[in-house]
């Protein structure tokens, strides 16, 4: 069982992975970022995917 000082560092940590997921996106080059099909107004999306799971 988790206490709430390991669920608030899963959180932090989560938190952290998205930002910089976010951030690698939306600062990728226009000719890599085309070449995988991304726009950078994805990388919110993207990002809160690849970190928190897809949205049902």
């Amino acid at each position: 069982m988790l206490n709430v000082f390991d669920m608030l560092k899963t959180a932090a940590v989560n938190y952290a992975r998205y930002i910089q997921t976010r951030n690698e996106i939306a600062n990728l080059p226009a000719e890599i970022a085309q070449d995988l099909g991304i726009l950078p107004s994805d990388a919110e999306r993207i990002a809160r995917e690849a970190v928190y799971g897809k949205a049902a």
